[in-house]
């Protein structure tokens, strides 16, 4: 293990992960709101912001799956040490992460199923932009509409379509994230 990926956690632990947990939480219920998270500086290329989502969010029950170039020995190490998650195949995963080409395909994660609904994958995709412009949302959490810079569209519709079935998304970008829950009905 390299001696760099015991640093970069969070500074004061319990305070910390509950804020960041609190901005998980809060951008799961207010789909396409766009939050500003911090405590982590992970290694690169993981974003603050996703490394922030990993240290409140995994743990040693939540297998993690690393895609395209954040499957690194490097982070490897870091998730392993400041979680103490497994690593696992995309299938056997609860959180993925990596850019959106890396993830796809994504019917290689976990759905859930008809009595465990709560077992899809939540995937966290690390984005150049993170905008509160582009894509309509609607459903659960907005009052009215929402708009979010997404990568495409076509894909969540379908993801929509599945619920309670389906994939949860967090996307971030430097120090900024928003969510994208299974019930959220996108349109262009």
């Amino acid at each position: 293990m390299d001696t760099d990926a015991l640093s970069g956690g969070f500074a004061d632990a319990p305070v910390q992960a509950a804020h960041a947990f609190r901005a998980a939480m809060t951008a799961m219920a207010q789909p396409g709101r766009i939050r500003q998270v911090a405590g982590a500086a992970p290694p690169a290329p993981l974003s603050a912001a996703a490394g922030t989502l990993v240290l409140a969010l995994c743990d040693a029950d939540t297998p993690v799956h690393l895609t395209g170039v954040h499957d690194t020995p490097m982070l490897r190490d870091w998730i392993t040490f400041h979680t103490g998650a497994p690593l696992c195949a995309a299938g056997a995963c609860s959180f993925a992460i990596g850019v959106w080409d890396a993830l796809r395909p994504l019917d290689r994660f976990a759905c859930g199923t008809s009595d465990y609904p709560d077992r899809g994958a939540t995937l966290i995709v690390e984005t150049d932009r993170l905008e509160p412009a582009g894509a309509t949302l609607q459903g659960p959490g907005i009052a009215r509409q929402a708009a979010l810079s997404l990568p495409e569209t076509d894909v969540f519709r379908r993801n929509a379509a599945r619920f309670p079935l389906g994939l949860d998304f967090f996307f971030t970008c430097g120090d900024r994230l928003a969510a994208l829950p299974r019930s959220t009905k996108v349109t262009s």
